[in-house]
Order: structure tokens, then sequence, then C-alpha cells
């Protein structure tokens, strides 16, 4: 063979699949989706001896005759018509199915599946040690014969049986055995396969505590305690665990940003490269420690076999909105970031259930809307931090009513059709793999960064030139308060006083607030702001706010920032004066605030409802599988947003 051997790997959801791959792999491995299509394809490459091998990890399917776009793949990548990107379109080598040496039978329709494809196969009993604990005991020459190939008992996690599984792919042939063609006669050939093949071990049994432990991860009542407090953990640790590290590199880039303001010549490159280039890596990476947390604690969840369970207890309570237990963890993990929950939507195998968790995700309240909820709870409950809370609360309760509201409004319009039921295996429960944990958390945060850091560095540039540009006179007041400030700093020459005066320094910091303001009124998103209003007229925004509500349709968490700069002249958000002054700011008239308690009860709302994440739509639109999605995403949120915050602001006096 001149080219590297072609490896295609298949099985059963839960059998370890994934984890066999990364054992195999490790981090040489890349992932992509395969074309017209949005799920992953994960090739890795290995040697054995001098002999390099590619390997495919073909989606998991319980068969591969179901109507379902995993299978379809499955049938097309055996076939020779479907192949990952960048590779030539051809039937595998070898086929390598993996199976739960605990669940034998149930296995075996799938390897008779794929004996019936008449390519060169090998089988893999993997956990063949929980098989063993279990006291069971498999006649591996037995089953052999019957498959007509070769079976490698294995265990991924641990790494046992790799050399033996090595030598087997190598030498793999054509099985000398076909199954029936039909399903039911293949039913009738596996009863044959495990007849007598699989014994009892009573010496060797350990109790098994799956049913007790099932008994009460599965009940209506405690199971759903027990999710919710597993749920209160997994984010709870997300928030606290994550909060170093991103501070970490908000420090950094923030450092990074005064390295360049201090060593480079003032000017436009100077500011590109703080404001714009610095800016823009530094809100992509801060996300990455809680993504990557995610994914990582998920994993371990998913690995134990718990996370099955609690998709089950879930389910019941998202039927009616044309939902599943599968859509519960990607919604859930959208609370930290919307991307990562989106993307986590490929494991929902029903298509028109995927396409409406895809959508309604981003109304789950992510972590970019905290600043927004912390300036608008803050001003409206000034005095109470408990109703500041229960306003928090508030927030996240009507983010999950406008998300099922939504399901239920696109299952019976544009993803009208059967509800398929939710057909999930309960695997066995298993010490994690702390390996697959990285490995995978390590894949997920790569595509993130390719795929996600890439827009949202694009959007801060582009935020950033409309804030700076065009060029503008500073305001006669500002030149004035500079000329007195410079007064005072001449009339101070000649004394034994050497530091500026306080008031002049009070002229000056006075003078850039209002050379930031008038920037910013006259750049091409203030006279963007300034189009717009008439639009934002009937929510209670002036110019300003629009401004604001503009920018943050890039990202959200820009708002804050936004406004900071149009009522202070200074970014630094994070100072309690400066959110007090943004609360105390006036509109042009100079006698009304800008945050009244209408407009804040109809900002808060509007924030909680509306799209205002480009990288989200980005995403959305790749995994939904077209740009129309994406616009249906943006329009149905942005208007459910607009008539909300509308309503709130009349009902709360603003119409008086």
């Amino acid at each position: 063979m001149s080219g590297p051997l072609r490896v295609a790997l298949l099985g059963n959801p839960n059998t370890g699949k994934t984890t066999l791959f990364n054992r195999l792999c490790g981090l040489r491995h890349k992932t992509s989706n395969f074309p017209g299509t949005t799920q992953e394809a994960r090739v890795g490459f290995l040697k054995i001896g001098d002999h390099p091998v590619e390997i495919v990890d073909l989606p998991g399917i319980y068969s591969l005759e179901l109507e379902q776009s995993e299978s379809e793949i499955c049938r097309r990548v055996l076939a020779g018509d479907l192949a990952p990107p960048g590779h030539a379109a051809a039937a595998p080598d070898v086929l390598c199915v993996v199976v739960d040496a605990c669940s034998l039978h149930r296995n075996l329709l799938l390897v008779g599946e794929a004996l019936r494809r008449r390519l060169p196969v090998v089988v893999v009993l993997n956990m063949s040690d929980l098989a063993h604990k279990r006291g069971l005991k498999i006649d591996y020459a037995a089953l052999r014969e019957r498959l007509g190939c070769e079976v490698i008992p294995a265990s991924a996690r641990k790494g046992d049986g790799l050399g033996q599984l090595a030598l087997a792919l190598q030498s793999a042939r054509v099985p000398n055995v076909t199954p029936p063609g039909t399903q039911d006669g293949l039913e009738t050939w596996t009863d044959g396969v495990v007849a007598g093949l699989v014994q009892a071990d009573p010496a060797g049994r350990r109790v098994d505590i799956t049913d007790s432990l099932d008994r009460a991860f599965t009940h209506p009542v405690v199971g759903l305690a027990c999710f919710a407090f597993v749920m209160v953990g997994l984010f709870w640790s997300i928030f606290s665990l994550a909060k170093l590290p991103m501070d970490l590199i908000s420090t950094l880039f923030g450092s990074l940003g005064d390295l360049v303001t201090g060593s480079m010549p003032e000017g436009v490159l100077r500011e590109f490269v703080a404001n714009g280039v610095l800016a823009g890596v530094g809100s992509t990476l801060v996300f990455l420690p809680q993504i990557c947390l995610l994914f990582f604690l998920i994993s371990l969840l998913e690995d134990t076999g718990y996370l099955a369970r609690g998709a089950f207890v879930i389910n019941r309570w998202l039927r009616p909105f044309g939902l599943s237990g599968h859509a519960f963890v990607p919604l859930l993990s959208s609370h930290a970031c919307a991307l990562p929950g989106i993307m986590a939507c490929r494991g929902i195998p029903d298509r028109r259930e995927r396409l409406a968790a895809i959508l309604i995700a981003p109304f789950m309240s992510c972590s970019a809307r905290i600043p927004v909820y912390v300036l608008l709870t803050g001003i409206l409950f000034r005095e109470s931090a408990f109703k500041q809370a229960l306003a928090f609360v508030g927030c996240y309760a009507l983010g999950i009513v406008a998300a099922l509201v939504s399901a239920i409004v696109a299952r019976r319009t544009l993803l009208r059709g059967p509800q398929r039921p939710m057909a999930m295996e309960l695997p066995g429960y298993k010490r994690p793999s702390f390996r697959t944990a990285f490995l995978t958390t390590y894949d997920r945060g790569m595509v993130f960064l390719k795929n996600a850091g890439t827009n949202i560095l694009a959007i801060c540039i582009v935020l950033w030139w409309l804030q700076a540009f065009p060029r503008s006179e500073p305001p006669a007041q500002a030149l004035e308060l500079r000329a007195q400030a410079s007064a005072m700093v001449e009339n101070q020459a000649g004394t034994s006083q050497t530091p500026v005066p306080s008031a002049a320094e009070d002229l000056i910091q006075q003078a850039e607030r209002l050379e930031h303001t008038s920037a910013l009124r006259d750049s091409f998103a203030g006279r963007i702001g300034r189009t717009i209003q008439p639009v934002f007229a009937p929510l209670g925004y002036d110019w300003q706010l629009t401004v604001g509500v503009v920018t943050s349709f890039a990202a959200r968490e820009v708002f804050v920032s936004t406004m900071a700069v149009m009522v202070t002249g200074s970014e630094e958000h994070e100072d309690e004066g400066v959110l007090a002054r943004i609360g105390a700011a006036t509109r042009d008239d100079g006698t009304t605030l800008i945050f009244t308690r209408p407009t804040s009860w109809s900002l808060l709302v509007y924030y909680v409802l509306a799209m205002q994440c480009l990288p989200t739509l980005a995403v959305t639109a790749r995994e939904a599988g077209g740009v129309k999605w994406a616009i249906i995403q943006l329009g149905w949120m942005s208007g459910m947003a607009y008539l909300a915050g509308t309503i709130v602001y009349f009902i709360a006096g603003g119409a008086a």
C-alpha cells in the first residue's frame, strides 16, 4: 500500500469510541465538518511501525439503516461517497467497529450491518475490564469464528489491547461471514451469535449498584433535585474557578495595551493596535477559560454515565415545548456562552429539534449580559441588594420562558413535524477519563478560537473604527478648560510648589471627557445613532442610548463601555463612581436623565431578549446549515425584544 492505511471508526454511542480515538491519536488530529453537513469529521493520524494510519471517527449511531443525518454520513463514508475536507472520497481500507463488552447483544446489531458492507473489519470489544469486573466471561475464540473477523478485547481508558489492535488493523480481511440482509433476519442472527457465548461467573461477580443509583437519578422528584444540584455545582465551578484565569487574561491584555500606549508614538496606529487589535484579541480570549472549563466538566459528567440520566429526567419537562432531554445540556451551556451551547446542539439526533435548540439558545442569559444587568439593576434598585438579586433571577427566568415559547412557535411553524421519542441509552457508571476530558477540552477550545475568535476580533476592529473616525476638532469649551489649566501651571512656575495643582488636573480631566464625548458624537457610530434614534424612540432611548444599543449588536458586553465613554469619557466602567455617573447622566437638554426608570426597565427587558452578538449569528449560520436561519434568529429575537421593551416602557410610565 503506497498511501496511509485508512480506518473508519464505527460504533454505538457510549461504547468508548471517542476514548479509543483519543488514545490512538491524542493531539494528532484535526476537527472540521463533513462537507455540506453540520456533523463533525474528526481525523486522526498515527504510525504502526513505519506505516502511516489515518483514522476517521464517525458519528455514534445505533444503526446504519436509520433515517438520520448521522447514519447517512456513515453510509456515505463507508460507500466511498463522502470524505472529510481535504481528503479524496474513497471507501476505507479497514472498518473498525467498537463494541461495549458489557452489552454485547445490543451492539452486535450494528456489527452485523457493518459485516454486510463487505469491507475488511476488525471488532474491538471495549471496556473488557469492566465486563470482567462484573463477572462476565466471553469466549473470544468462538466470537471470532461466528463473526468471521478478528475480535480484540481492549480497554481504551487504560490503553489495554492497543498493540493487538494495531496488528489486527494491518492484517484485516473481508469477513467470511455474511449476516442476513433484512433487519428481522439480522436480529435472529444476533441471537445465534451470542448463544452460549457469555457466561456469568458468580465467584468474580461484583455487586452492581447501577439499578440502585438509577432508581434515584431517574426518579421524577429525587432525580430532578439531584440534577439541579449537579448543574448548580457545575456552573458555580465555571464562574468561580474561571474567574482567576479570566482576570489574569484581562490584566495581561490591559498591561499590553498600556505598554503599546507608552512605547508607540501618539497617532492612529497606536490607537488601532491598543484599542482595536489588542482589545479584540483580549475580548476573545477572556471567555476561553469559561468555555474550556465547561467542556471539561461536561466531558467528565458524560464519561461517568450520569449526564444521560439527567437528560432522561428533564425530557418530560421539555417535551410539551417540542424539545427533548437531548436539548437540555446545550441550552444549559448557553448560560455561560451561546457559542459552545449552539455547538453542543450537534448531539441532538433529530434535525428539527436540533434547529429549534440552535434558534433559541441565545435567549439564555449568557455571561456577556451580566455587566448590563449589573448597571441597570443598580440604577433601578440603588438601595436594595435583595431587589437587585430578584431582578437578576427575573432576567434569567424571562430568557428561559422566551426560549420555550419560541420553541413552541418554531416547532409548530417552520419546523413542524412529528416529535421523535427520546431514545437514549443509559450506559453503565464508570470512572471518567481525565485524558479524554483534556483532549476534548483542547479540541473544543481550538474550534472556538478558530471559528469564533476571528469573528470577534474583526467585529472589535470595525467597532473601534466606527468610534474613532472621522476625526473632529475639540469643542471650544474643552479648549478653554485646557487653556485655564495651562495658565494655572504657568502661574505656578518659579514658585516653590512643584506638583500641578489639583484644580488644573480637574480641568484637564473635564476637557478630556468633553473631547471624548464630542469625538464619539461626531464619529460614524454617533452619526449612526442620531440617524437611527427615531426607531428606538418608542422604547425611550435618546441618541446616546441608541449608540450604545447599536454598537452592542456586535457584542452585548460593549454597551457599558460605550455608555461610559459617552457620559464620562472613560472606559474604566468597573469603577463604582463611573457607574453612578452613568446613572446620573443627562440628555442633551441637561434636565432629563438618560436612564429614567421606564427607560431602564425597557433596556433591561430588551437586553434579555435581543440578539446582540454577531459571532453567535455566524455560528448559527454554520451549525444550522445556512444564513437564512441566522436571519430568522436575528429577526425573531430583535422583534420580540423591541415589542417587549416598548410595552414595558409604556407600562412603567414612559408615556406620561
